[in-house]
């Protein structure tokens, strides 16, 4: 693992690029609602994930084969786990019944919301593993417990209508009864309402925390620098919107993707679990996660596709 890397101008120019690249997706390009093409969605994909591999290929030459290789691996970490998300976000947009071309919308802010809430929990993070070391032993078996309980009971169940915030915004929040507009707020006379949208919005958030208990800790276990950790995260979340998009119509035909991905966690938290006995270089770790991802991909292709 290595040291802090991320000098205040790296943090200053990659935020900067974070916040022209979101400028441009939704001031330019999705201005307007409207129903995404799946050409679109893909070239956006694609362009998303030449970006990240750019920059993790610039981590490599400018920090360091160390930085490079963490860096690949947390991405490829957490860009599993983020398609994982898209099975959730399918599920919200069903129960809400929210119009297609409010998709884009929700998921920019929502997606937004989980950069800001994730720089918090990694902060968070980074501190107690760095005044208590003992912690990372703590993420680790939280670690081997999930992927234990997503290998034996598949993955976590999402029930926005027992969403403790949801089910209170809907008792306290006035509130329209349609999708007015593309606003999360509407005025309805002498006053301002909340739209369904902006429900939909808070579970999104809401569950992104949820899945960030599994995300942020499994990231732990290939580096503790902060930087490397927020800038693999926010690359791996940044295109989760044009995923979406992409994957949303086939992603029950992933079937051993959530196995998988139990793996992984669990690889993850042994790791961690293992690391003052017997430390497993990273090398290993990029190998171990790719080579499991790549196999349960293949054998779901195998078994659903033609």
């Amino acid at each position: 693992m290595t040291d802090s890397v991320g000098t205040p101008l790296f943090w200053g120019a990659f935020l900067a690029g974070v916040v022209v690249l979101l400028a441009l997706d939704l001031g330019v390009v999705h201005r307007a609602a409207r129903v995404e093409s799946l050409r679109q969605a893909l070239l956006w994909s694609v362009a998303w994930v030449v970006v990240s591999i750019a920059f993790g290929i610039w981590v490599y030459l400018r920090l360091g084969r160390q930085a490079g290789l963490e860096f690949f691996a947390g991405y490829l970490i957490e860009k599993a786990l983020s398609v994982d998300n898209i099975f959730v976000f399918v599920l919200i947009f069903s129960y809400f019944a929210v119009p297609a071309r409010l998709h884009h919308k929700v998921l920019f802010w929502g997606i937004l919301g989980a950069l800001v809430m994730r720089a918090g929990f990694i902060v968070a993070g980074t501190a107690l593993i760095r005044t208590f070391h003992w912690v990372i032993y703590v993420f680790g078996a939280l670690l081997l417990y999930s992927g234990f309980k997503i290998l034996t009971q598949g993955d976590k169940k999402v029930e926005p209508q027992r969403n403790p915030l949801v089910r209170r915004l809907q008792r306290f929040l006035p509130m329209s009864t349609d999708y007015a507009g593309e606003g999360f707020f509407v005025r309805q006379g002498h006053r301002i309402v909340a739209t369904p949208l902006a429900l939909v919005l808070v579970t999104v958030e809401t569950t992104d925390i949820v899945f960030a208990v599994d995300s942020i800790p499994a990231i732990f276990g290939v580096t503790t620098d902060p930087f490397i950790v927020y800038t693999s995260n926010v690359c791996a979340i940044l295109g989760l919107r044009a995923l979406y998009f992409v994957l949303a119509a086939v992603i029950d035909r992933f079937v051993y993707l959530g196995a998988g991905l139990g793996v992984v966690l669990m690889f993850i938290g042994a790791k961690m679990l293992l690391s003052g006995i017997l430390p497993i270089g990273i090398e290993v770790s990029l190998s171990v996660v790719a080579a499991v991802l790549a196999i349960s991909i293949a054998l779901s292709i195998f078994k659903t596709g033609r």
